[in-house]
């Protein structure tokens, strides 16, 4: 089963922070700057906070069992069903393994990273090769690498330095070869290669001269439609025609670009799988006829979006989709596929779904995915109808007393329905119900993207914050994908709007329905959701008791100004949904929508952290704000990793961010926290400004 389309080669959105991190890279003008030693003052005595100490308590869960490495992820099974491969650590660095199907315990690791850790691999239909994807220092420009499992040989398939890969299409028609997109000829696009995964040579099979922002690729290494956004934001899927020209075959709108998307092809090129939202609120699933444009409805979502597609591994036929409103429900199309999920949900307890097939389609790895605990692995053999358990991603989770994620709408000011998700810590909620005994203190957790959501299932961040005392809320404000068109383009141009307003909406609910106390919530979040951590100080400077703010754009038109090159094909939705930068108008708007130009309004404490090399929110975001606090005489903590990109992907610099909101955390709301200990080995961790202001922070750091 899979979710959403894979055919894009730019990734279109700010990004999200929380897992295991996304990458950056670096600009002459945005080099990490030098790092004075803090003054030696107390932390208790600095402004951000009054002189009370945080309440500090060594029996808390280890921050390293919610942020350190997981045990295994990324499970997949080979195309011949007989290995499975995955990734965890290795000298403390997330590597490949790879084990027998029959004796999961006896792994080999075939992978040898030693700085950041490998996060996205694919079998090839060899099943003996590997192809994983690898940046330097969160710089986001991937190069590809082959694994030979005989000969235990890693040969670079794109040594091109500064060029981005991107992992287009594998074929079993071909299975010693793979189509990958280079942006090596024009930074701005990304060309069609075809890469034999044993020596590493390429050959140009499409080169993209329409500004495309993707290709669909058949299993003949054909580029058969190329994807293009038109000045407005619509979107158009083009095809050959006769001449062998692009022609367009579906033209669609603005107000359906962000939730009409291809999944793929059928098994002989001609027809198209499309999630289509043209002509209702829900998107649908269609199967569009390359010659005669005809298309049959498959599905049709109800309450929300199609959010995923299991397919037949070689006959490309649907046999089930999902949706998520609240929960992921998926809705069997082939009728023995009805089978198989059903003994899949009355032998496993929580939400069922399958990542990865063995060709045959008779194999089949199942995870196993609960709100409080960890992920549990299972193989599924379809000849037998039985799942046999292989393990869990996090060996740490098992017997931590982790607690539950709450599901609940929220009516915002306007009549639209906001799907939210609250978890309490477990000693204030024994029953479970998800209404805490008392108000609590409450971190308001705001998801990233903004073209994204949140979900239901473990949050490591839910899970850690709740440990140490708090309420905390994920709240799919308005923008958010997969809930209908309508939902997500009401925000358009509301950055700071309207989209503020669910989030304070969300507080309101949760001040009414006696989870939170009035004056001690703090907002918190990464890429949009630091955006919005920033917005919450400077539109709502009352609002929020303090905020944390990770790798957050300050000022929308220095953000749109420096895009990566290979955002360019999707300038016009950024321009359509958020502002026009090369207009007097436009940036005027856009400057009005910054919280750069409010510094003045900010009177609670702020938490900044930024990875040096970020491509999509450059450090200069983080840097321009800090310094104009600075110059307010407005303090400040500003954490500056000069080893990361957008999002902290080292798990050495996840735990020592992770200790320092505990604490300054701790000292704004008055929940407790863990003593930092030995939690900044092995991290990178610069603090620029404001050291003095967290308690102990000081002391800690490297002289």
């Amino acid at each position: 089963m899979r979710r959403g389309a894979s055919f894009t080669i730019i990734t279109i959105a700010l990004g999200c922070v929380g897992s295991p991190g996304c990458g950056g890279s670096p600009t002459p003008e945005m080099a990490t700057p030098p790092v004075a030693a803090p003054p030696a003052v107390p932390a208790a005595e600095g402004p951000l906070h009054g002189g009370k100490a945080p309440r500090e308590d060594t029996s808390l869960t280890p921050r390293e069992v919610f942020f350190g490495n997981p045990d295994r992820t990324g499970v997949q099974i080979s195309p011949d069903g007989k290995q499975l491969a995955y990734l965890a650590p290795h000298n403390g660095v997330l590597n490949v393994w790879v084990a027998p199907l029959a004796d999961p315990k006896n792994a080999e690791v075939v992978t040898h990273d030693q700085k950041r850790g490998i996060r996205r691999f694919h079998w090839a239909y060899t099943s003996q090769h590997l192809v994983y994807l690898q940046d330097q220092a969160g710089d986001e420009n991937w190069r590809a690498y082959a694994v030979d499992l005989k000969k235990a040989e890693v040969k670079d398939l794109t040594p091109l330095p500064g060029v981005r890969a991107e992992l287009v299409h594998a074929s079993p028609k071909t299975p010693t070869a793979m189509v990958i997109g280079l942006n090596d000829r024009d930074e701005r696009l990304h060309d069609l290669y075809r890469v034999d995964l044993t020596t590493g040579d390429r050959k140009l099979i499409e080169k993209n001269e329409g500004g495309f922002v993707g290709y669909v690729v058949d299993d003949d290494f054909r580029a058969k439609l190329a994807l293009a956004f038109t000045p407005k934001g619509g979107l158009e899927l083009k095809t050959h025609d006769a001449k062998g020209a692009w022609e367009t075959l579906v033209a669609v709108g603005p107000e359906d670009s962000l939730a009409t998307s291809p999944v793929g092809l059928d098994r002989g090129g001609n027809k198209l799988l499309l999630q289509d939202s043209r002509g209702r609120d829900k998107s649908a699933l269609v199967e569009l006829s390359l010659a005669t444009k005809q298309a049959e409805m498959l599905y049709e979502g109800k309450k929300a979006d199609v959010s995923g597609v299991m397919r037949h591994p070689t006959t490309k036929k649907v046999q089930a989709v999902a949706e998520t409103f609240e929960r992921t429900v998926w809705t069997a199309i082939d009728p023995a596929v009805k089978v198989d999920l059903d003994k899949l949900d009355a032998a496993l307890e929580g939400d069922v779904e399958v990542v990865s097939k063995s060709l045959d389609d008779l194999h089949w790895i199942v995870a196993e995915s609960r709100d409080d605990g960890p992920r549990r692995y299972h193989h599924y053999d379809r000849k037998k109808k039985t799942p046999t358990f292989l393990f869990v991603d996090r060996d740490s989770l098992e017997g931590v007393p982790l607690t539950k994620m709450h599901p609940r709408v929220i009516p915002s000011r306007d009549g639209l329905e906001l799907v939210s998700y609250l978890s309490l810590p477990k000693t204030s909620d024994p029953d479970l119900d998800g209404k805490p005994a008392a108000p609590l203190p409450m971190v308001l957790f705001v998801h990233g993207g903004p073209w994204g959501r949140d979900d239901w299932g473990y949050h490591p961040y839910h899970q850690w914050l709740a440990s140490r005392g708090y309420a905390v809320l994920s709240v799919n404000y308005r923008g958010s994908t997969g809930l209908g068109k309508r939902f997500t383009n009401l925000a358009n141009g509301e950055w700071a709007g309207k989209m503020h307003d669910d989030l304070i909406d969300a507080v309101g609910w949760a001040v009414k329905e006696q989870v939170a106390v009035p004056d001690k919530v703090a907002i918190m979040g990464g890429s949009y959701g630091g955006y919005a951590t920033l917005v919450g100080l400077t539109f709502t400077p009352k609002q929020f008791a303090c905020g944390v703010d990770i790798v957050g754009p300050s000022n929308l038109v220095t953000l749109l100004e420096n895009i990566p090159p290979y955002w360019a094909p999707f300038r016009p939705i950024l321009t359509e949904r958020v502002g026009d930068p090369t207009t007097a108008e436009g940036k005027r708007f856009l400057l009005e929508r910054s919280p750069l130009s409010r510094v003045d309004a900010i009177e609670r404490p702020l938490l900044i952290a930024q990875g040096a090399n970020d491509p999509r929110v450059k450090q200069q975001e983080s840097d321009q704000i800090v310094q104009a606090m600075k110059a307010k005489g407005i303090g400040v903590v500003y954490v500056l990793y000069p080893d990361e990109g957008h999002g902290f992907a080292r798990p050495e610099n996840r735990k020592s961010f992770s200790a320092v909101s505990e604490i300054f955390l701790a000292q704004c709301l008055g929940g407790s926290y863990q003593p930092i200990g030995d939690d900044f080995a092995g991290s990178s961790i610069t603090v620029p400004e404001g050291a003095q202001h967290v308690w102990g922070l000081s002391d800690k750091l490297p002289k």
